[in-house]
């Protein structure tokens, strides 16, 4: 929140699922000083009680006189209803053109299409061996790879992944960067029908445990309680029998592969663990971008 002459009187974001929205966190840190002054917002306030009062009449109370919007709340309780509210009570209306959706395309996914925002990541050696026959695979990537999938987890709510790799690495799912002080996703697990390890390291962080006792398990239904729990942007790590349902059920949004500079010259355990019937199954993918990690390569793709 910027006041009339240009200094900044307060800010505020959103925390966390059924917390104040950043609107009402900034105008309590400005208090008085928010008369006047001029609210910047990356998103639509909203019209409507939810989980929280309605921005909009917090922030006509506080006499705000102009309000800068990064994009319109494509939420139907929303559409242009909080914009429109701000301008009948007489406050400056200004919206970003083209709008600002890439500061959090989960949102806007799961409000267009009701489901979260599902991200593959992958990683195998340059010729798509994910593991060693022995099952060994630490480490494949090189620490700069490694790094940035660390990145990766720090922009999700949620990181899923199969009981197989819960039992047969026990992973933490955690971001560990240097000096990283930020959220830590929730860890997700795909039951199953087989009973899980109490001991597992992921269930003690708040784990959720979906689809037991299901064979096969429903993934759509398993997002749709993602969600309910206000995790919106999903990364799927593994392994390769829960990469390759996703991928069959047509739920992967947007893929991250990383490819080692390694050669495996062998077979060890592939990506995807399913047969590939034909030439013609094959998944086409948009190639959106290829980057350069230390001897690695990073390639983002989006499936067609």
């Amino acid at each position: 929140m910027i006041a009339t002459d240009g200094g900044l009187v307060g800010e505020g974001h959103h925390s966390a699922f059924r917390q104040p929205h950043a609107e009402a966190n900034a105008l309590s840190e400005a208090g008085e000083r928010a008369r006047g002054a001029t609210l910047v917002v990356t998103l639509e306030p909203c019209n409507h009680h939810g989980n929280t009062p309605p921005c909009t009449e917090a922030i006509v109370a506080a006499g705000v006189s102009k309000v800068i919007v990064g994009a319109g709340d494509p939420d139907e309780r929303v559409r242009g209803r909080g914009i429109e509210r701000l301008r009948q009570s007489g406050i400056e209306v200004v919206v970003i053109d083209p709008p600002m959706e890439w500061l959090d395309p989960a949102y806007f996914h799961h409000r267009r299409t009701g489901r979260p925002l599902v991200i593959l990541k992958l990683a195998a050696t340059l010729d798509g061996q994910t593991s060693a026959a022995d099952g060994t695979s630490q480490w494949i990537t090189a620490e700069e790879a490694r790094t940035d999938a660390h990145r990766l987890r720090a922009e999700a709510d949620a990181i899923v992944i199969g009981a197989g790799t819960l039992r047969a690495d026990d992973p933490r799912l955690d971001v560990r960067i240097e000096g990283y002080t930020g959220h830590q996703p929730r860890p997700v697990v795909i039951a199953g029908r087989r009973p899980l390890p109490p001991s597992a390291r992921a269930l003690h962080r708040n784990g959720l445990v979906l689809g037991t006792g299901e064979s096969p398990v429903d993934l759509d239904g398993a997002l749709m309680e993602m969600s309910e729990e206000g995790l919106l942007s999903i990364l799927v790590e593994g392994g390769p029998t829960l990469a390759a349902s996703f991928l069959a059920a047509d739920l992967v949004d947007q893929g991250v592969l990383y490819l080692a500079g390694k050669l495996a010259g062998g077979v060890g355990r592939p990506l995807f663990d399913r047969p590939w019937p034909s030439l013609e199954s094959a998944r086409q993918v948009t190639i959106d971008r290829v980057t350069t990690l230390g001897p690695d390569l990073r390639i983002d793709f989006t499936p067609i």
